[in-house]
């Protein structure tokens, strides 16, 4: 694996006792792994959204996605739309097309819209505790104060 597909974190430390700053490895974990479970977890919630306005063409939702640098193939998005719709949260019409065969243009349920309002809440919750944590450096503790002893 290499180095760019690793996080590697480094936290400068200065303890009391000594007076030189160490580089300590806290994590490497492969990043290309964290952003693909971070994206599964988002996908439905962007998906939703997309449909949120008005019906739209699996098309248009991967372009919708792309434009918003979220990668999409059809080869993802065609199963989890039949997820979708088996779980009720959407429904789909046929239309004519100029361009070849009729297509099949996805919109919200009513419960797809209770759903969509669900993950809103949710994501928001996410969003506050993330811009908290990102904010808010960890106070000082008694660490600072106690005696560090080196093995």
């Amino acid at each position: 694996m290499t180095k760019q597909n690793f996080g590697v974190f480094f936290e400068q430390q200065k303890k009391p006792e000594i007076q030189n700053f160490k580089n300590i490895i806290i994590m490497a974990v492969p990043t290309d792994n964290i952003k693909s479970q971070m994206r599964k977890g988002i996908l439905e919630y962007c998906i939703l959204l997309c449909l949120r306005h008005q019906p739209a063409y699996a098309s248009d939702i991967i372009r919708a996605l792309k434009e918003g640098r979220f990668i999409i193939v059809e080869g993802t998005l065609y199963p989890l739309l039949t997820r979708m719709k088996n779980n009720e949260l959407l429904t789909y019409t046929w239309a004519e097309s100029n361009q070849g065969p009729p297509r099949k243009y996805y919109k919200l349920t009513e419960k797809g819209q209770n759903f969509l309002d669900e993950l809103e809440t949710a994501w928001k919750e996410i969003e506050n505790v993330v811009n908290y944590v990102k904010n808010n450096p960890i106070a000082e503790t008694t660490l600072s104060n106690d005696k560090i002893i080196e093995l």
